[in-house]
């Protein structure tokens, strides 16, 4: 969906032909049935709040914000049938996730800035990209297409942070300074009172938007995600 389309939680994934069973077979169904999505975290309410990432057209998020935020929102991909590839200058820092996730299957791999190999996303085999290349990360190699989906992480605003805010379909945001939440506020369209907000949000806490729309998202990890990653944290 484009950047005019609805955000989180109505922010759905791809629809496809309906699938029919007999009454007496609802019972042998394992899996919760609703809107295709990875979890990101919940809404003021306590609703679950899904990201779209699947998609038959190109999708860009956009993070400012911690990599913890973006490694979370990797394993729980993965955990969709994805195929994560990271692109990063501090590999370090994603070893122990790439090894972890998939239980020994290479489900996230981790390259070299400029280093990602085209994916070969389709239907069946949806891709995302999560791009962490630093304050000013150099045009990809590996673009957003069909069911391949590029998250990029900036850990704060930079030159090139206007024009990447304009062109995703999805900007979160985490604390910044009061001086990047008025640019950020100028760019996005923010009212005062979330230009104001930004600045004091805890750990975890992300205003996602996606046109008009916004959401305020507390992220909060699993036991395993909290053993691997440790917890919400801004600063990394």
């Amino acid at each position: 969906m484009g950047r005019g389309a609805r955000g989180l939680r109505g922010m759905f994934g791809p629809r496809y032909p309906g699938h029919f069973l007999a009454a007496g077979q609802l019972g042998a169904l394992a899996l919760p049935v609703g809107d295709d999505g990875v979890v990101v975290g919940d809404d003021a309410q306590g609703r679950p709040q899904m990201v779209g990432f699947h998609r038959a057209t190109a999708y860009e998020v956009l993070l400012i914000g911690g990599l913890w935020t973006a490694q979370v929102i990797a394993l729980r991909a993965a955990g969709t049938g994805a195929r994560v590839s990271v692109e990063t200058g501090r590999a370090r820092e994603w070893t122990a996730l790439a090894q972890t996730a998939g239980a020994g299957v290479p489900c996230v791999t981790v390259h070299d800035v400029g280093r990602v190999p085209p994916m070969g996303a389709s239907v069946s085999s949806p891709a995302v990209i999560v791009r962490d290349c630093g304050m000013r990360p150099p045009r990809g190699r590996v673009v957003a297409s069909p069911w391949q989906s590029v998250l990029t992480l900036l850990p704060y605003l930079s030159p090139v942070a206007p024009r990447l805010m304009r062109s995703a379909s999805l900007v979160g945001v985490q604390r910044v300074s009061p001086e990047e939440s008025e640019l950020i506020g100028r760019v996005m369209g923010l009212t005062q009172v979330e230009v104001d907000a930004l600045p004091t949000l805890a750990d975890g806490v992300t205003l996602w938007c996606s046109g008009a729309e916004r959401s305020w998202v507390m992220t909060a990890p699993t036991d395993a995600e909290s053993g691997l990653l440790g917890l919400p944290r801004r600063m990394d």
